[in-house]
């Protein structure tokens, strides 16, 4: 492929890139610095209250080292121009490209990242490109994407946001369930994307001195590795948690799609899952979404739920898991053959009804007959 054209000739450069501190937050096309990054007063309640004083952009200022600044010209070469042919994803926000980029200290071997660029539409863009920025370079966890540098460009072209991740090779969770050039995920590769999922919302909620709302959680923002291991990703709606002195925190967004809500199971896994812990899931799931905040568990509580349901998954033996499997589709027969049954009963019954309504409108036929002929016997006696 010709993704790989930034190492072609390409000189090593002696200098190291430029480390800096949290991007300015202000209006690209104003340039007014004023922005504050308050948004309407629609709340809904949270879950917990955070504790801390510092904001995310406070705890930047201390992890902003870790990411490395690219020039656009680096990714340009390192995408052959953005070419087609690395582009490997595309959306609302814009398009992701596959590359090659070489370490800080241009030593070692490149890294296979994948770069996202964002649509030039102004603020709106801005805005989520610096809180990718900001909340990625505070988290650390091993379900949450890492981001490995960023570039921001304000030209006489426009500006220009681009950010450079890890590469997940095995795309999206969205890729898997809804694709069919994808093999099938198999029941026990499902319950493990659950839980690391599960792990990376808890940690957002709950391990960090600031507590993160993701707003964003849906198959098509869980990336999956090599290993099938899950990672969140796109935090450009992210938000803070409530902090000192407030209850609530705005979670409003864009409907996901739920064309696929209705369909709990997805059949291409046959029998091949055990009913019982998929009964435990939907339960759990159907609690996650109670109406009332405090009503829903927490996501640690959601972890250990999930971490019970696996380990008693997977201590049945395969002959527990086949049996139950045998008993699920033994009671779906059981349950079509009633529903067999019950609606040869109707088409029994209906046949029934309409013979009883011939009879009787034979007998109104009959009667109306057999007063016609009265009619005309008593026309003739008078």
């Amino acid at each position: 492929m010709k993704c790989f054209y930034y190492f072609k000739d390409y000189k090593s450069r002696s200098r190291t890139r430029e480390q800096r501190s949290a991007p300015e937050l202000k209006d690209p096309t104003t340039g007014r610095g004023d922005y504050s990054g308050a948004e309407p007063e629609r709340v809904t309640k949270s879950s917990c209250s955070a504790t801390s004083s510092r904001s995310i952009p406070d705890l930047y200022e201390e992890k902003a080292h870790n990411l490395q600044v690219f020039s656009l010209s680096e990714l340009r070469q390192a995408t052959n121009d953005f070419s087609r042919l690395c582009k490997i994803g595309e959306g609302g926000f814009g398009s992701v490209y596959k590359g090659l980029v070489k370490p800080a200290n241009a030593r070692g071997h490149p890294t296979v990242v994948a770069i996202k660029k964002l649509n030039r539409e102004g603020f709106q863009g801005h805005k989520q490109w610096l809180a990718e920025v900001q909340f990625l370079g505070v988290v650390e966890h091993p379900n949450l994407v890492k981001l490995i540098g960023y570039c921001a460009v304000d030209g006489e072209r426009g500006i220009q946001r681009l950010l450079v991740y890890e590469y997940m090779q095995n795309r999206s969770l969205e890729d898997h369930l809804f694709g069919r050039a994808l093999p099938v995920l198999t029941w026990e590769t499902r319950l493990n994307i659950i839980l690391g999922a599960a792990q990376g919302l808890a940690y957002l909620h709950e391990e960090l001195e600031v507590q993160v709302i993701f707003r964003d959680f849906k198959s098509s923002n869980v990336l999956l590795d090599e290993d099938f291991k899950p990672k969140l990703s796109d935090f450009g709606l992210a938000r803070e948690g409530p902090t000192a002195g407030r209850t609530h925190v705005s979670t409003a967004q864009f409907p996901a799609d739920g064309r696929k809500f209705t369909m709990i199971i997805d059949p291409r896994l046959g029998n091949n899952y055990l009913v019982n812990a998929a009964r435990k899931i939907a339960k759990l799931a159907d609690k996650c979404l109670l109406k009332n905040a405090k009503d829903r568990p927490k996501m640690s509580e959601v972890v250990e739920k999930l971490k019970q349901i696996i380990q008693v998954t997977d201590e049945r033996s395969p002959c527990e898991r086949s049996f139950e499997s045998s008993g699920s589709e033994h009671f779906e027969s059981s349950e079509s053959e009633q529903f067999d049954e019950s609606r040869q009963d109707q088409i029994k019954a209906s046949e029934s009804a309409k013979r009883r309504m011939d009879h009787l409108a034979s007998l109104s036929e009959h009667v109306e007959g057999v007063g016609g002929r009265r009619f005309m016997i008593l026309q003739r006696a008078k």
